[in-house]
């Protein structure tokens, strides 16, 4: 459910996930400490990154420089491929937090479902139970993999990072996930600027209505279906839009008509 003073959801093993974070998924440019510093200087204190995005070094050290406790802040990231199996991810773990320069991450997750999975699962359940993990979860399962896990695992996924936008929906795995207590977090929720988004005549008719950007009104509407959201924008003016979200409300009409 929505904490609305502070904008967080309540995961099932009752620790708070923000709404809305910031991504870093194709960065990997010289500017990136100082866009990642601007993003903290905006307010977001939620960043997903993940090894094989190549981020995890200097998103440390933005928030190092920052000079805000690390305990204010939500960190996340994510095993890839090649770091699957028990023992594989394990080093993955311990390399991630030498990277963010930090003895714990608010959330792991398993990057794709591919690989010895379940036995690096069982070393993320073993990391969360000694607490070097506070939450785990894994990213781009679908509904089959994702009910095949939840069957086999003592800790079910917090976080299923999936693609959400509307374009792409995903009524049926939202309800998955519902039934399991996972929440859903949308990765690219923009549609990575496909399906001309940022003008959609849709959502653009909609948020003249509330004197909103269609990108405001997408990531409300997904929030509003109770969807942790993680947008990236390398310019500040940006980074404010996305975070202004909290003073409007999608009608139930306006919610319908955008899932059309």
């Amino acid at each position: 459910m929505v904490n609305s003073f502070n904008d967080c959801y309540t995961l099932e093993n009752g620790m708070k996930i923000p709404v809305l974070g910031f991504g870093t998924y194709k960065m990997g440019g010289s500017s990136d400490l100082e866009v990642l510093k601007g993003a903290i200087k905006a307010g977001y204190r939620y960043f997903d990154t993940a090894s094989i995005y190549e981020t995890e070094r200097v998103l440390g050290q933005a928030i190092k420089e920052s000079g805000i406790p690390r305990e204010e802040f939500f960190i996340a990231t994510k095993a890839w491929i090649d770091e699957r199996g028990y023992r594989e991810v394990q080093a993955a773990m311990d390399r991630s937090l030498q990277r963010l320069q930090m003895n714990y991450l608010d959330l792991y997750l398993i990057h794709q479902p591919m690989g010895d999975y379940v036995g690096a699962y069982r070393a993320m359940e073993e990391a969360y139970h000694a607490g070097k993990l506070r939450a785990i979860g894994v990213s781009n399962f679908y509904p089959a993999r994702l009910a095949d896990l939840c069957a086999t695992v003592s800790v079910i996924p917090a976080v299923n990072q999936v693609e959400l936008h509307p374009f792409f929906q995903q009524p049926d795995a939202l309800k998955l996930m519902q039934e399991y207590g996972v929440t859903p977090e949308a990765w690219g929720p923009f549609a990575e600027g496909n399906h001309g988004i940022f003008t959609h005549p849709v959502l653009t008719a909609i948020g003249e209505k509330y004197g909103k950007s269609p990108a405001q009104v997408a990531l409300r509407w997904n929030v509003q279906r109770g969807v942790v959201v993680i947008p990236k924008s390398v310019k500040a003016e940006r980074m404010a839009q996305n975070f202004d979200i909290w003073d409007f409300t999608l009608s139930e009409e306006d919610m319908a008509e955008i899932a059309k």
